[in-house]
């Protein structure tokens, strides 16, 4: 619980690498999300190539903070796993890019959700930087790093915006 009231989009990262064995426990927590039909059309790309991370800012507008994190995972929708005509890989993805942020806080990690999908031109520019194939759609970039900052906790619960029962 305290990971997820702690949680805050972490843009400032020390420059201590994240392991790949954190990296790992990160993704797993990612695939443990909960997927409708259990379809799982998810893929994960982790990165830490720092060209690629610069790549990525010049394609998405407010992902600067990637020219210091330690690494990046790109979620993508993979259409061939779609069993259902709606769209709930996007709900799919959704939560595991939430687990993400939630099991990077438990670890000490700094993480930010960087919104790619539907915009057209993040999409179309991240697409062709990672040489994605045409059925795998880039929905969200995850940025990590050690924090370089800290925020402080809010209570962010509100009543009025609970309802019981109807309207």
């Amino acid at each position: 619980m305290n990971a997820i009231l702690e949680r805050r989009s972490i843009r400032k990262y020390t420059d201590k690498i994240i392991s790949k064995k954190t990296i790992k426990k990160i993704l797993k927590a990612a695939m443990s999300a909960p997927s409708a039909g259990n379809e799982q059309p998810w893929q994960f790309i982790v990165l830490n190539d720092k060209n690629i991370l610069d790549g990525i800012t010049k394609v998405h507008p407010y992902s600067q903070m990637l020219k210091q994190a330690s690494h990046a995972i790109v979620i993508c929708g993979d259409m061939k796993f779609k069993k259902f005509d709606e769209d709930f890989w996007i709900q799919d993805c959704s939560a595991a890019a939430e687990n993400i942020l939630v099991m990077a806080q438990a670890l000490g990690i700094g993480a930010v959700w960087l919104g790619v999908y539907p915009m057209k031109e993040r999409v179309e520019g991240i697409a062709k930087l990672l040489n994605l194939p045409e059925h795998i759609v880039p929905f969200c970039v995850i940025s990590l790093g050690y924090p370089g900052e800290e925020k402080s906790v809010t209570d962010r619960y509100n009543e009025e915006r609970v309802h019981w029962s109807k309207w």
